[in-house]
């Protein structure tokens, strides 16, 4: 009630000035069929909301660019939510065999995928390779080490290179076996620094840590610390392949099953690529 004026009509709260009674008289001019679809809807969208999904999504962190931004889209559209457990593909296929609830796997490489296959802990059906990727040989932004091919990593200008961890990680086995094509992994192993993934390699070039590290393409993209010293060709390199999958164990199959068709059309196809990720259709 408005003291002291003798106006008894409350005001609707949040809107001053507009009155209760002129919103009742708004709402006897609007017909019966449009206030019954108008409460429909209304009744539609909260069930859509009480039926949201939280999707766990296990992936690379060579990913997390992308999917953030393929996130924030798909999320406002459908209502469910996404959990992203970002790592290295190692690290979290390791998890997922101890029974973390992961409802999506994206890894980095086809051998995690492999052995959770072989584990029977993902759905076959569901599995699509849907990203390719390059190497990259990185250095310092202010580096005056010029890196004219892989050779110059075996010289005594490099006495430290960072790789993800050559034993288990997706970018540091590729790494690896890139060196060992070119004849180089016996010279260079004793200057090899291993790190817990591949953006800890290239931290450890853009904290000036070590001398170089090689690292995906779309990792160097995202840095204004670190600058690429040597591309390294797709044909000289490993084939680099990024497959993804439902997990049998998902606690939300259904709404996985949906963000997995996202992440294979067009529209996130075109993020990937945005991103310098080679898309597989």
């Amino acid at each position: 009630m408005r003291e002291g004026t003798g106006d008894h009509r409350r005001t609707v709260k949040g809107r001053p000035g507009v009155r209760a009674t002129s919103l009742l008289m708004t709402m006897k001019h609007i017909s019966r069929p449009a206030r019954i679809l108008t409460g429909l809807s209304a009744i539609a969208f909260l069930a859509g909301r009480l039926l949201a999904a939280d999707i766990n999504v296990f992936a690379a962190v060579s990913l997390l660019e992308p999917l953030k931004e393929i996130a924030a889209a798909y999320q406002h559209g459908s209502g469910d939510k996404l959990v992203f457990n970002f790592g290295a593909s190692s690290q979290l296929a390791r998890q997922i065999e101890e029974g973390a609830p992961a409802d999506v796997f994206f890894s980095a490489d086809e051998a995690k995928m492999d052995a959770l296959a072989k584990k029977h802990l993902v759905i076959e059906s569901t599995r699509k390779s849907r990203l390719g990727n390059t190497l990259v040989i990185i250095v310092g932004s202010e580096s005056r080490l010029a890196v004219a091919s892989a050779k110059d990593l075996a010289g005594d200008t490099v006495k430290r290179l960072a790789l993800a961890e050559p034993k288990s990680v997706p970018a540091g086995i590729y790494a690896k076996e890139y060196l060992t094509r070119q004849d180089l992994w016996t010279a260079v192993e004793p200057k090899v620094v291993p790190t817990e993934n591949v953006r800890a390699a290239l931290a450890a070039v853009e904290s000036g840590n070590v001398d170089a590290a090689i690292v995906y393409r779309t990792d160097a993209a995202i840095t204004k610390k670190a600058k690429v010293a040597l591309e390294i060709p797709a044909a000289d390199g490993p084939t680099i392949s990024y497959p993804m999958a439902l997990m049998k164990e998902a606690k939300q199959p259904e709404a996985a099953r949906r963000f997995l068709g996202h992440l294979a059309g067009k529209a996130a196809g075109e993020v990937f690529q945005r991103h310098g990720f080679i898309v597989r259709e």
